[in-house]
């Protein structure tokens, strides 16, 4: 990395190495806190699985997929780190930014669209959602606002 954070990668390859950056910080971002989610809110918790419209068994198979989906995505990304820096190219405040991004995104998505929308599960049953929606929902945006604003500074380094 040079003075101002971008990597020594030609300019040429500056836009691709900048991509890559940000995919595998989302990659790995989306893949940490589903596994955070699975293992927090299903598992030890046992407020919900992945699947609630079914029987316990669906619901504990929709778990370990949806455990593979967050592993595989993890892993991903973190393979996409290894070769940026082997080639010298990781830039770890986009990575950073990009890895805040899939956090938020991945727990709007999650408190949105398959709570509310899709139904698939609640975050917990028998109590006042409000409350965990506002929390779940509000913290998600604010956490995905940093990841944009974070990624939107090293924007700049890329242009000067």
């Amino acid at each position: 990395m040079n003075s101002k954070g971008t990597s020594k990668v030609p300019d040429s390859n500056q836009a691709n190495v900048s991509k890559r950056n940000l995919w595998s910080g989302i990659l790995f971002g989306l893949g940490l806190v589903a596994f955070i989610d699975e293992t927090v809110f299903h598992q030890l918790l046992n407020w919900h699985h992945f699947y609630d419209q079914s029987t316990t068994k669906i619901g504990l198979v929709s778990d370990g997929i949806f455990h593979a989906f967050s592993w595989i995505a993890t892993v991903g990304g973190l393979f996409m780190v290894a070769d940026l820096r082997r080639r010298a190219a990781w830039w770890p405040k986009r990575w950073i930014g990009g890895a805040l991004l899939g956090i938020g995104l991945f727990n709007l998505y999650d408190g949105l669209i398959q709570h509310k929308v899709m139904k698939l599960h609640q975050i917990r049953y028998g109590v006042d959602l409000l409350p965990y929606d506002l929390v779940w929902n509000i913290s998600a945006a604010i956490i995905a606002l940093i990841g944009i604003a974070i990624i939107l500074n090293t924007n700049k380094s890329i242009k000067s």
